[in-house]
């Protein structure tokens, strides 16, 4: 027996969307929850220190973490010894993969700068320095600043 064949054209199969990551939205949101949302920080908690310590501005003046951000607002966080300036461009009070992160602000950062050579090496394996060896260590890091 052979098996029946239709003439018919088969069906299409729907295609499945896939599940956004972290969905975009217009609503404001708290500056803690996007900065951890958006991977500035790795933790919210950090991110929250990190406002209450005046390290975050938004358009140039000092935020507590509970400030609301929306798209179109600047904001800047301060490292060490640079700045990250970004301009918010989506909100998302979901932390996603990276890629989805990266569309939710526009980096106008400068170049971080390079990191100072060491002041002085120890050769590996000597072990741990003596109480004499730390103090002319620190003498000379003085001497160096």
């Amino acid at each position: 027996m052979e098996p029946k064949t239709t003439d018919a054209p088969a069906a299409p199969t729907p295609a499945q969307p896939a599940a956004p990551a972290a969905p975009v939205s217009t609503a404001p949101l708290r500056i803690d929850k996007w900065l951890w949302a958006a991977r500035i920080f790795k933790t919210r908690s950090i991110a929250a220190e990190a406002c209450e310590g005046g390290h975050v501005r938004v358009s140039d003046q000092a935020v507590k973490p509970a400030k609301l951000v929306r798209g179109g607002d600047w904001i800047e966080v301060r490292r060490e010894g640079w700045s990250q300036i970004l301009e918010v461009v989506g909100v998302s009070d979901l932390r996603g993969p990276a890629a989805i992160a990266q569309k939710l602000y526009r980096d106008h950062s400068p170049p971080r700068p390079v990191r100072p050579e060491p002041v002085a090496l120890r050769e590996a394996g000597a072990g741990r320095p003596t109480k004499r060896d730390r103090r002319e260590l620190d003498r000379l890091k003085e001497y160096l600043r």
